[in-house]
């Protein structure tokens, strides 16, 4: 493990180890401390967070994307600060801690064993909206972790979510997908986060009017089982309750090939993203690349830059 391996684990542990211990308007406080001062340094991540909300919100002046980035970042600090704190928290208090809309949604799939497949972009706190439906939901799922490195840090966030009671599966290797086609088919609940995929198995779809690539596993999944496909959106509000809607099933079309299928509902799944990300930008943590247009180089035009005399 390399030195900055040791020092990420490390810092992570703190946070689990430290943060849980505070009073919670002191963790309130620091995480918008923490916020701020990552948002006045305007790091890559936060450059990419305005980048990817310039998209959101087109018609946004250069003002409107800096307060936007900078609620953006204070979301983003919240969900770290009580996913900290989460395990901590009474069942009273997780049971109360989400308020979302539609849930009918939700409860009626359970109830008819057909299986449900949540599927959610990086919104709000998804770990606490998984700790509410173990909790107020007596529901167990099954989710997919991504490995991370180092191997330490991996370990430390499954045996966080194995806590909040969720069944957690490595991304990597084939079995993942078959684990989980037989919770469906066993009438089961599986929860993934589903808007951002740069492998070459992503499917293209239309994001804010550019392409972009999202994972094909929640629309094969609800193909291969028959089981219900919801997508979910999370925000937050000005209460320490987090809100969220589940949408509307995403049905499979009656006729083309599994591609033409897949395709088909993975824009659907883009679209209920999109409504529910237009609607609350700032909780939407995406401070990464999406777009297919910001990963590919573009031409260079001549210039200084490209030795041309100034």
């Amino acid at each position: 493990m390399s030195a900055r391996e040791r020092l990420t684990d490390a810092l992570y542990g703190l946070g689990w180890s430290a943060v849980r211990k505070l009073p919670e308007p002191v963790a309130v406080g620091l995480g918008r401390t923490v916020a701020d001062l990552a948002w006045k340094r305007r790091g890559k991540g936060v450059l990419r967070l305005e980048s990817n909300y310039a998209r959101v919100v087109p018609d946004a002046s250069p003002e409107r994307l800096a307060e936007l980035s900078r609620a953006g970042m204070r979301s983003y600090l919240r969900y770290w600060m009580e996913s900290f704190r989460l395990p901590a928290w009474s069942a009273e208090r997780v049971a109360d801690g989400f308020d979302p809309e539609d849930l009918h949604h939700l409860t009626d799939g359970i109830a008819s064993d057909r299986g449900v497949i949540l599927a959610l972009p990086h919104m709000g706190n998804w770990d606490l909206a998984g700790a509410w439906v173990t909790t107020k939901l007596r529901t167990p799922f099954t989710t997919v972790a991504e490995r991370l490195e180092p191997e330490t840090l991996y370990d430390r966030f499954v045996a966080y979510r194995e806590g909040l009671g969720m069944e957690v599966l490595p991304h990597t290797g084939g079995s993942a997908f078959g684990t989980l086609a037989r919770r469906l088919r066993d009438g089961g609940l599986v929860c993934l986060v589903a808007e951002r995929d740069l492998s070459a198995s992503g499917v293209e779809v239309d994001f804010f009017g550019d392409t972009a690539r999202m994972p094909a596993g929640p629309a094969l999944l609800a193909q291969q089982t028959g089981a219900l496909l919801l997508p979910v959106t999370l925000w937050y509000d000005d209460s320490p309750v987090m809100q969220g809607r589940v949408h509307p099933p995403i049905e499979v079309p009656g006729t083309g090939t599994r591609a033409d299928r897949t395709s088909v509902m993975t824009q659907a799944l883009a679209d209920a993203f999109a409504t529910g990300i237009a609607d609350h930008p700032e909780d939407w943590h995406m401070l990464q690349r999406l777009w297919l247009a910001d990963l590919e180089p573009r031409p260079s035009r001549p210039g200084p830059s490209d030795g041309a005399p100034a």
